[in-house]
């Protein structure tokens, strides 16, 4: 069985990313595709006779001609490439080259090979160059290979090429396909019914209302640093074509009186020299903090609080403030709402703490079925989750984790809204299935591509470990210049 091409793609783009510390990014993607499939090039445009080494992979080098030629057969227009040499276009292209050198290398290693025969079979069912009832025409190979701009020679060596790549990686995925008695007893595990009880923890933390201010300030004392908040206290005034010049019109003049006030600003003209002869109101903020996710003036200040004095845009008008000073302030608890979110972190705190001395009881072996009936008293559930991928009660990765718990097993568990519940696994039972059912398939093919990205994950380390791939900056730079 094959490899499809997306693997074989996604191994080579995962294993260059760990070679050379060099960038990798998507281009990578479409210069293998277009390598694999797309024939096109500059023909003879940017041929050179530079034979410098740019790359060197374990002992084989690849030359500037080399790189050249990939270029050449890229299809990608100079043009392209001159408008994206700042962003790295030379490197990704050096890379997609690598690549393609990298899987050559494994081919020959393995000494793989390919027939004549093969390659004109996969020709003559290539469905491009067949007629409606699937005959081979000579005409339409012809036409294709006009078109692209390829002797029958060289295309015939690219597809070679590929379909060695192709049984390099069928090679490295031998043996993937699980045997079926392991993915029935993987398909029966999964797809059984458990039997939890279990209760919602709720209950048990304690209230909001419970916490004292003694508690509060014992809380604000323990988290001093976490807590503390960055304050400002600012003077701004809202700058506007109205204010300014007199009328509502974002004109030139407007935009000029904005320049000289940068112009001040850069050569250190302080804040009331800057307002001598603009009549707006100046609003001072004392003490502020963004106390929410809001975007006001105060808080775009805030975010620029870098500059003590600056002219920012706000929307359609202007903001030109001073930040006379900064500071630290431990919360308030004078202050309402500072109290009440101090309260939320204190109770989810509690709650946290309340889980983990659970959690802990659980692992070391000191939580049992009294506890748990203690706990739940009268508020104890049951319910069936009938698959690994019920999620109808509980969150999907809670589930999950239940499914690798033993019988008589307890945990904390969540739903998708957050609540948490103490649960106990009460009792299993075989959920019979039919091989034929859509859910059994698709479970199989799932088990093959998960074993398959497994063994590719594998073969990405050999590679790291087998290859040591060198680049020449200074020719990586001459190639650069070439195409300026």
């Amino acid at each position: 069985m094959f490899f499809t091409d997306q693997y074989i793609i996604g191994f080579m783009l995962e294993t260059l990313k760990n070679f050379g510390g060099k960038k990798l990014g998507g281009l990578i993607l479409i210069i293998v595709i277009i390598i694999a499939f797309g024939f096109g090039g500059f023909g003879g445009g940017f041929s050179t006779n530079n034979q410098n080494n740019i790359a060197k992979i374990n002992k084989t080098n690849v030359t500037t001609q080399d790189f050249m030629d990939y270029v050449n057969q890229s299809g990608i227009s100079l043009d392209a490439i001159r408008t994206n040499l700042d962003n790295n276009i030379i490197e990704e292209l050096l890379s997609g080259l690598i690549s393609t050198t990298l899987i050559d290398l494994e081919v020959k290693d393995f000494a793989l090979s390919i027939s004549e025969r093969t390659i004109l079979k996969t020709i003559k069912e290539n469905k491009n160059f067949q007629d409606e009832n699937g005959i081979f025409q000579r005409v339409k190979y012809e036409k294709f290979l006009l078109s692209s701009n390829l002797s029958a020679p060289m295309f015939e060596l690219k597809l070679k090429n590929r379909e060695l790549q192709k049984h390099l990686f069928d090679i490295i995925g031998a043996g993937t396909i699980t045997p079926n008695f392991l993915i029935d007893k993987k398909y029966e595990e999964n797809n059984q019914i458990l039997n939890i009880e279990y209760f919602n923890m709720e209950g048990l933390y304690k209230k909001k209302n419970e916490y004292t201010d003694q508690d509060l300030v014992v809380f604000i004392k323990e988290n001093e640093d976490q807590l503390k908040r960055e304050y400002i206290d600012f003077k701004y005034v809202v700058l506007n074509p109205k204010n300014l010049i007199g009328i509502e019109e974002f004109n030139q003049e407007f935009f000029d009186e904005v320049d000289k006030i940068e112009n001040q600003i850069s050569e250190g003209a302080d804040f009331e020299t800057i307002l001598e002869n603009i009549n707006v109101e100046v609003k001072q903020i004392i003490e502020y903090t963004p106390t929410s996710e809001a975007k006001t003036s105060e808080s775009l200040i805030y975010q620029n609080k870098s500059s003590k004095l600056n002219l920012i845009e706000n929307g359609d008008n202007f903001l030109l403030y001073n930040i006379n000073k900064e500071y630290d302030k431990s919360p308030n608890l004078n202050d309402s709402k500072t109290k009440g979110e101090l309260v939320e972190l204190i109770y989810q705190k509690g709650k946290f703490d309340f889980n983990r001395k659970i959690l802990e009881e659980i692992r070391n072996k000191e939580f049992n079925n009294s506890k748990f009936e203690d706990l739940g008293s009268n508020n104890l559930l049951n319910v069936e989750i009938n698959t690994i991928n019920d999620d109808s009660m509980f969150d999907i990765n809670s589930i999950k984790m239940l499914y690798t718990l033993p019988l008589n097993s307890f945990t904390l568990i969540n739903d998708k809204d957050n609540n948490i519940f103490l649960v106990k696994i009460a009792d299993s039972k075989k959920n019979f299935f039919n091989k034929s059912d859509e859910e059994y398939v698709k479970f199989v093919k799932n088990q093959n591509t998960d074993n398959r990205k497994s063994i590719l994950q594998s073969y990405d380390q050999l590679l790291n470990n087998k290859y040591q791939v060198k680049v020449n900056q200074k020719s990586v730079d001459r190639v650069k210049n070439y195409f300026k």
